[in-house]
């Protein structure tokens, strides 16, 4: 069996393709159990929900009590608590950010040491988001610094 990996840009959409000779072979199964296990999750935009993959999500936030769950472009509001986001993600590559954020580390695309200990995470869509000094060994210990 070959396996060939591809990096594409941020703005494409991930996929994985698979060619076998017979589909119900083990591994297949295996691939198919590796997609289906994104838990999904719902927000709201313009009224209407929206089932949303956690993959897909850069980070979540509360901001005056209300709760926003943020993708590469779009923002939709949350009916979750941040703790309850939290939860959902044990296991994951999120981690949390501050008192208010949770950010996922497989969108960051760099990191800049901040006066006062904290660092700024610079995320693949541009937006730069703070990691207080509270949480930056959470960070380190993800990406393994």
């Amino acid at each position: 069996m070959k396996v060939r990996i591809e990096t594409i840009p941020p703005d494409r959409e991930e996929e994985v393709i698979v060619r076998c000779h017979e589909p119900s072979a083990a591994w297949v199964d295996y691939v198919q159990c590796v997609r289906d296990t994104d838990p999904g999750l719902t927000g709201e935009l313009n009224g209407e929900i929206v089932r949303l993959k956690l993959s897909e999500v850069y980070y979540f936030e509360v901001v005056d009590r209300k709760s926003f769950i943020y993708y590469r472009d779009t923002v939709y509001e949350s009916r979750m608590k941040l703790y309850e986001f939290e939860e959902k993600c044990r296991g994951t590559s999120f981690f949390r950010a501050s008192k208010s954020m949770v950010v996922n580390a497989d969108k960051i695309d760099r990191i800049i040491p901040s006066i006062s200990g904290r660092f700024i995470a610079v995320l693949l869509n541009g937006e730069r988001v703070t990691v207080s000094r509270r949480y930056v060994g959470a960070l380190k210990e993800i990406l393994g610094l």
